[in-house]
């Protein structure tokens, strides 16, 4: 929901920018993956971005199969991502910020303990189109309280 797709790169470039990433030190990527499993498939993928290291940025969360959708599994993952991005990327904020319409991943995101911050209009990201976004805070403070880390520990 709110991408282009006229704006999407072909395969051949998505391949690339990913061996470009995976062959880059973690420090230096433009972007950080993880790739979730359920019962051995690859079900969600989680991103943030614009990475820098050590700095505030985008999280998403993306479920590819609509029977895991309103099951708890994204409210799981989200969990899970945030320790990763949290410890990993050293960061002392996230920002998360799907779009106005999506209920989903907005409800995900309170139930996990991000702090809505604003609704704007934004292209928020390179293969999105224009749309009104929900602007969600999550700090490393807010994280390490109980209902921020809930069952990802």
């Amino acid at each position: 929901m709110g991408a282009d797709s006229q704006k999407l790169p072909d395969r051949v470039e998505f391949e690339q920018m990913l061996e470009t990433q995976l062959k880059t030190p973690l420090t230096e990527r433009g972007s950080y993956v993880l790739i979730w499993e359920l019962d051995g498939k690859a079900v969600s993928h989680s991103n943030h971005r614009p990475f820098i290291f050590g700095k505030d940025r985008s999280i998403h969360l993306h479920l590819w199969n609509t029977e895991n959708q309103r099951s708890g599994v994204g409210t799981d993952l989200l969990k899970r991502s945030l320790v990763q991005f949290f410890e990993r990327l050293e960061l002392d904020q996230i920002v998360c910020e799907p779009c106005a319409v999506n209920a989903a991943p907005n409800c995900t995101s309170k139930k996990v303990g991000f702090e809505f911050v604003k609704a704007y209009r934004t292209v928020p990201g390179s293969i999105n189109f224009e749309q009104e976004v929900n602007q969600w805070v999550m700090s490393r403070i807010m994280f390490e309280e109980p209902i921020g880390r809930g069952s990802a520990d």
